[in-house]
């Protein structure tokens, strides 16, 4: 692209960082990260104290050494990129998905039932937004089939398609799973697609039997467990106030090492009594062993008493800092480090997403509850408040495209000068509900969080390209990116 001479030129939208010495934007309309050399660095910078013209970019160009083609060649690829634009140049926003975008990943919420009484729990807890009276408890064959023929007929020319198990707690409808993989697979096979699963659970009710059912069957798992004794029992208690530490420990560590043929993952909920991250990461990793441990702050009300106030957040980023150092450290040597709240944030940036909407949630994604009610994500599943349609009639797509409309970043217009907004997209629909009881509502209370977290990962990022690229080759191949 050679940009004419009759054109003003100004700057892109871009955030730029550096990794050591090395300069770097990273491009917003694009979800793109370039490395800046000294030309491409000085065009930015003329333009950054005011627009100019061609002739003008290229005379300054000139005084650097570089002959007018390859002045003309090197702007041409800043516009492409969209680090600089031309004044007229409208702004980029991203495009509405498909009308109809095809289903990847069904979420079977197998039972809205749990063993457990976590005092935060989003189902069942102070701010749930889920209305299961009435309905059924226990999800049957006849609504897995149904909600699974689904998943086929709704998956368009996908090649593979996924199912999460989710609850309650999961397990406590396993012979249903069961039945679910053998069904399932059963017309992957007939339809010469595949198929995998993966499953979210406390741990209490795992057996032997169980875990080997899971490793035979490739199925992924991620157990919620918020660290050692103390620091789990605070909240992931039993009805009588029990914690649930002693039962699950012994479980989850025959599960690490029964179950090799996928990776276990550890998902801590943080919450005003349950902070102390280093530690939490530290004895999940490498006491229990689990191969991954993601972090996310409760999903409430800000009254709540487990909600982490906006002190607390600070020391948790702080902690966030002093683990994401070390998955650093770990890279730039070529190895693995457990800590996936970057490790998803990389894959992220290595794909160059830019989300219109936060999640798949209602897009390639959908929940199913017990009662066959479809919802746009887990979270959502038996809430009346969204019930936009039934396993029985199927998909209500005015339903659907109103949830994805009030979802999009362009109605977001908080998000719309935050260079964060390719990866966030205004944070998730169902904590946008609990806090500002609109879906479509950004997650205004994270902001100042998420732009912190996106430039560090950014600097991770640019710093393992720089020093050892190949970590990213091998990280995207695992990854399957």
């Amino acid at each position: 692209m050679t940009p004419t001479f009759t054109r003003t030129f100004r700057l892109g939208e871009f955030h730029e960082f550096y990794a050591g010495e090395t300069r770097f934007a990273y491009i917003v309309p694009a979800g793109a990260i370039f490395e800046l050399d000294a030309p491409a660095a000085t065009v930015l910078d003329h333009l950054a104290a005011s627009d100019l013209s061609l002739e003008e970019l290229v005379e300054r160009l000139g005084a650097l050494g570089l002959r007018a083609e390859d002045a003309l060649g090197l702007l041409g690829e800043l516009t492409q990129s969209r680090a600089i634009a031309t004044g007229d140049a409208p702004a980029e926003t991203p495009q509405n998905p498909p009308a109809v975008f095809p289903l990847q990943t069904l979420v079977l919420n197998l039972t809205n039932q749990c063993n457990l009484s976590c005092g935060y729990c989003y189902e069942y807890g102070a701010d749930k937004v889920a209305t299961p009276q009435g309905k059924a408890k226990f999800m049957d064959f006849d609504t897995a089939r149904a909600a699974i023929d689904m998943l086929f007929a709704e998956s368009g020319e996908r090649r593979s398609v996924h199912i999460t198990f989710f609850g309650g707690e999961t397990l406590m409808n396993f012979p249903l799973l069961e039945r679910v993989v053998e069904y399932a697979n059963q017309q992957a096979e007939a339809l010469g697609r595949s198929i995998d699963f993966s499953l979210t659970t406390n741990a209490t009710l795992l057996t032997p039997a169980i875990i080997q059912f899971l490793s035979a069957n490739r199925i992924g798992v991620t157990v919620s467990m918020d660290g050692p004794p103390e620091l789990h029992d605070a909240l992931r208690v039993f009805a009588n106030g029990r914690g649930s530490y002693d039962i699950i420990a012994p479980k989850v560590r025959e599960l690490l090492a029964t179950h090799r043929t996928r990776p276990i993952a550890a998902r801590v909920t943080l919450t005003s009594s349950v902070t102390d991250v280093g530690r939490i990461y530290r004895h999940l990793k490498h006491d229990l062993g689990f191969h991954e441990v993601g972090f996310a702050p409760v999903t409430t009300s800000p009254d709540r008493l487990y909600a982490i106030g906006e002190r607390g957040m600070d020391d948790v980023f702080e902690q966030f800092r002093v683990l994401a150092g070390e998955y650093l450290e770990y890279a730039l040597r070529g190895e693995l480090h457990g800590f996936s709240n970057v490790s998803d944030t990389l894959a992220e940036l290595y794909q160059g997403v830019n989300k219109s909407h936060p999640c798949g949630a209602g897009l390639g994604l959908m929940g199913v509850g017990p009662s066959g009610d479809i919802a746009p994500c887990h979270r959502f599943v038996d809430s009346d408040t969204h019930p936009p349609r039934n396993i029985a009639t199927g998909i209500d797509r005015a339903k659907q495209q109103a949830f994805l409309d009030r979802g999009h970043i362009n109605g977001k217009y908080d998000c719309h000068s935050c260079f964060a907004r390719p990866l966030c997209a205004g944070g998730c629909h169902h904590e946008a509900y609990v806090r500002y009881g609109d879906t479509g509502h950004p997650n205004l209370h994270y902001c100042d969080w998420i732009r912190d977290w996106t430039d560090l990962c950014l600097r991770i990022y640019g710093t393992i390209h720089a020093q050892n690229p190949e970590f990213l080759e091998n990280f995207a191949e695992r990854k399957g990116l």
